[in-house]
């Protein structure tokens, strides 16, 4: 999994409420369990103008102009602006693996769905909560300043704005440690290679009935 320290990016407002994860990444690319190629597909159903489905290219697709990921001013934006609830639905990890593919690296919204707002920061991705009137003037800041960036520090839990202003957020402890060391689940566990080793061959000597 990719380090998390400081990310200096362009922002996107996605100003819709209770964006579930169907919409994130529909339902017809959870065949796959590959964990990239998703990106293109990001909110598939909103980006498109026709129907996507898995394995078929989106370069000469025709993009739905009104969407605000389709907006040259946007273009290359690593950090989402979003709405109350977002992630909500079904519990699929999908729609982290998008998010990630597409290049978003910091989700900035006054409250996340539980199970969503989890897989952020096992896939890399900064989920941050800030109230709701913090939120909405964000929200009136990029719309009035183009090119709006934020410049977010995860080991400071600063937020940096253009003005020289600053915003401070919560984090889990751990969840911060493992974004700061790029440690997911699986890497996580492998820290403790060694002795899951030693543990297999000693229980081997013990019992080695279990391993016949």
């Amino acid at each position: 999994m990719q380090k998390f320290s400081v990310e200096q990016g362009l922002v996107v407002p996605l100003d819709r409420a209770n964006v579930d994860t169907d919409a994130i990444i529909p339902k017809q690319f959870l065949k796959s369990i590959k964990r990239s190629g998703f990106g293109p597909n990001l909110f598939d159903e909103w980006r498109y103008l026709d129907l996507g489905e898995p394995g078929k290219s989106c370069e000469d697709r025709a993009l739905n102009q009104d969407f605000v990921l389709n907006q040259a001013r946007y273009k290359e934006a690593t950090i989402l602006l979003a709405r109350e609830n977002f992630g909500c639905g079904s519990s699929r990890e999908h729609a982290v693996w998008a998010l990630d593919g597409f290049g978003i690296r910091v989700i900035i919204a006054p409250s996340f769905a539980d199970i969503f707002f989890s897989n952020t920061s096992k896939n890399g991705i900064l989920a941050i909560k800030l109230d709701e009137h913090v939120v909405n003037d964000l929200f009136d800041a990029v719309e009035k300043t183009k090119g709006f960036q934020l410049s977010v520090d995860l080991d400071q839990q600063i937020i940096h704005l253009p003005t020289g202003e600053t915003l401070s957020f919560d984090i889990d402890p751990f969840k911060k440690y493992c974004l700061l060391n790029g440690l997911d689940d699986i890497e996580l566990t492998l820290q403790h290679a060694d002795e899951i080793e030693q543990y297999e061959k000693t229980r081997k000597q013990q019992a080695p009935w279990l391993f016949s």
